[in-house]
């Protein structure tokens, strides 16, 4: 080597599990980015129907049918694809006063846990909202005012809870990071 020039460090290979790895944690943020679109675009539409009933319905007395049928569909899909994104972000509501009593090792046992036994609620839940879909399209359960086919709501709630889940295992081996920027 002549005065001045720095040898190259060698370039660290990813091994092929972390390649997965960063495949995987790319197809998440992907699917909570497009829940949370879906989420957002639940609320455009819920409020340019709002919007939409009240000018119809006070200017020329004609409302819309089934708006609140509509309306209440689009609510529960915002709220259920909103799910997703906010805990990608860490944005939950979080209570820290017995918390960050604890000192390093408890707060990581606490929270290692805490997303364990979320991670099993949200198991569950989607399991039963996946059965409560099922039955929901065997019976040909629909809206009561424009007849709208139900089931497809709970599958899609059952699939944010195992988005969910995906998050909370993230989380956990991830300490300290969150999936998304907000």
């Amino acid at each position: 080597m002549k005065g001045g020039e720095h040898q190259a460090a060698p370039r660290h290979r990813p091994t092929a599990s972390q390649q997965v790895g960063r495949w995987l944690t790319q197809l998440l943020r992907g699917v909570v980015l497009a829940l949370a679109a879906i989420s957002g675009l639940s609320l455009m539409l819920m409020v340019a129907l709002t919007c939409a009933e009240v000018i119809l319905r006070t200017a020329f007395n004609a409302p819309i049918k089934g708006s609140v049928d509509i309306i209440g569909l689009l609510c529960a899909l915002a709220m259920a694809c909103a799910l997703p994104y906010t805990s990608a972000i860490k944005g939950h509501v979080a209570v820290e006063y017995f918390f960050l009593k604890l000192g390093r090792r408890g707060r990581i046992i606490t929270d290692t846990c805490t997303r364990l036994i979320l991670a099993a609620f949200f198991v569950l839940l989607g399991v039963y909202l996946a059965r409560y879909g099922h039955d929901l399209y065997t019976t040909g359960q629909v809206s009561q005012t424009v007849q709208l086919p139900l089931f497809w709501l709970p599958y899609v709630m059952a699939f944010c809870c195992w988005v969910m889940v995906a998050i909370k295992f993230y989380h956990i081996f991830h300490p300290g990071q969150s999936l998304l920027k907000p």
